[in-house]
């Protein structure tokens, strides 16, 4: 029993291994952009010449490679480049949002509200407050990783329990359940535009918003904080037993009067907010509903869902600023802004050699053609339906164990998949739920994951032994039962027949 209880240790450990070594030969997702860009011209040529084809389900028409490489193409991708980058739908949602995001996080506001959150919970409902308080902190990832998980390491160490619980209560909110939340986050504009440019491979009139899974998110929050609660209790904190580590316990710091007179008067404005634009849509002569046709779904409304995100952190942000004066001037507002600004750099990078990649590949009709030899593919072996969603989950997960960013690997898979599944009738709006099931569930065992040797140095806080493996072996427990249960929701879900979220139908008309 021993031996076979080592020699499982050691092929876990080997299997570790080899996903490091394979993540660390990964070059920089910018550089893997660029070379998937070339890759496309490439295979663009050898299309060209081998005359690969496929008749379009839609029209029966005759879709052709266009070769990115003679001197149509050649024109083509020197007088697009800053088009494709420009116009790329990710950039201008995200960098938007950041307006807010910045205003929000600089004022202090998003640190005050996620210790005031878990700090107003009762001892007993500490452990679903961490994970509650990590899902929500989705709206800001950074600030949720850098602050809400040695808070919760520290809270637990505190309230006299294993510190390595805490951190792992709001590590299984923050990145294992980073597909669920109870608001919109800056990471959904970013996948609804990908999957937008994916879809219209197929659809050229195809709009996707950013609460497209706004549904299927807060469901899936409400399971995540439960799952995440009870793996911590029953399964995770009872295996770690006491905590032997003399590190001196700290007092956690708690809300000043300034601070929570500030939260109160940024809740009004957000509840003001919430107000007016509900008054711009819940009357049926609403402003941003569609002057036309008086729809809610298809209205100025939800094309302009990013402005009322914006708004949502600006303002709120901004009230709590002056308030607890971190904004005396407009020049204090603006270097939240330009601060907020500053770390998109490597996005805005990223993003220029994504946008290549994306239209090369629609140009040159091989996402269409693929799509379409590989729904004809899947009905030929009859994986469709729920398998054909459960496998996507499965191979998603699988793929973030050896790339991190979400948007990184959505703009790679989204004009693959994306209009494979419209093809089988799926609309983006699942395919892109399916997807973030399985980007989330592995973000805790993955080195890959940007935050992860952040992790192992909160960890190494209270014992210098703690690394890798104990970070991975602790939170196994919520990648294995956050898999089997959030599929198990979303099975319900499309047997149920709901839409994900607002214009976010199961199927395609």
């Amino acid at each position: 029993m021993i031996n076979l209880k080592s020699s499982i240790t050691k092929l876990f450990n080997k299997s570790l291994d080899f996903i490091e070594y394979i993540g660390n030969k990964l070059p920089h997702p910018a550089t893997l952009f660029a070379f998937l860009a070339f890759v496309v011209t490439l295979l663009s040529l050898i299309g060209d010449w081998l005359n690969w084809t496929a008749i379009h389900p839609a029209d029966s028409s005759e879709i052709k490679v266009k070769n990115l490489l003679n001197s149509d193409g050649l024109r083509w991708i020197y007088t697009n480049i800053t088009y494709n980058f420009v116009n790329f739908p990710p950039l201008g949602y995200v960098l938007a949002v950041m307006i807010g995001i910045g205003v929000a996080e600089g004022s202090g506001l998003f640190t005050a509200l996620i210790r005031a959150l878990v700090l107003s919970a009762p001892k007993s409902m500490i452990t679903f407050a961490l994970v509650f308080t990590g899902i929500l902190s989705h709206i800001a990832s950074e600030a949720g990783y850098v602050i809400l998980i040695p808070l919760g390491a520290m809270l637990f160490h505190a309230l006299g329990r294993h510190p390595m619980a805490g951190l792992a209560a709001a590590f299984s909110g923050v990145s294992g359940g980073f597909g669920a939340n109870f608001l919109i986050g800056s990471v959904d504009p970013i996948l609804a535009g990908l999957s937008q440019s994916a879809a219209q491979i197929i659809d050229p009139n195809i709009k996707i918003n950013a609460a497209v899974n706004f549904y299927f998110m807060f469901a899936s929050a409400i399971l995540i904080t439960i799952l995440g609660t009870l793996i911590t209790e029953k399964i995770v904190e009872p295996r770690l037993k006491a905590y032997t580590g003399n590190i001196e316990k700290v007092n956690i710091d708690t809300i000043s009067p300034v601070e929570r007179k500030a939260l109160k008067y940024a809740g009004f404005s957000a509840l003001i907010l919430l107000v007016l634009l509900s008054l711009s849509i819940i009357p049926e002569n609403g402003l941003f509903r569609n002057p036309q046709t008086k729809d809610i779904l298809h209205s100025p409304f939800f094309e302009g869902i990013i402005t009322g995100i914006l708004l949502f952190f600006f303002i709120p942000g901004l009230v709590y600023g002056v308030v607890v004066k971190s904004i005396r001037s407009d020049k204090d507002l603006m270097k939240h802004i330009i601060k907020s600004m500053g770390t998109m750099a490597t996005y805005i990078v990223l993003v220029f050699f994504a946008a290549q990649f994306v239209y090369f590949f629609k140009y040159s009709n091989l996402g269409l053609i693929l799509a379409i030899k590989g729904a004809e593919f899947l009905k030929s072996i009859q994986l469709t339906g729920i398998s054909l969603i459960v496998a996507f989950v499965i191979l998603s997960a699988f793929i973030n164990m050896f790339m991190g960013s979400a948007s990184a690997k959505w703009a790679i898979m989204a004009p693959v998949f994306v209009p494979m599944f419209m093809l089988l009738g799926y609309h983006p709006a699942l395919t892109q739920a399916a997807f973030r099931i399985g980007d989330s569930v592995t973000n805790l065992i993955t080195p890959m994951m940007s935050y992860f040797a952040l992790i192992v140095a909160f960890a190494q806080k209270y014992d210098d032994k703690y690394g890798i493996g104990t970070i991975i072996s602790t939170m196994i427990p919520y990648t294995i039962i956050f898999t089997v249960f959030w599929i198990i929701l979303l099975i319900i879900w499309m047997i149920i027949g709901l839409p994900v979220g607002p214009d976010g139908p199961l199927y395609l008309n």
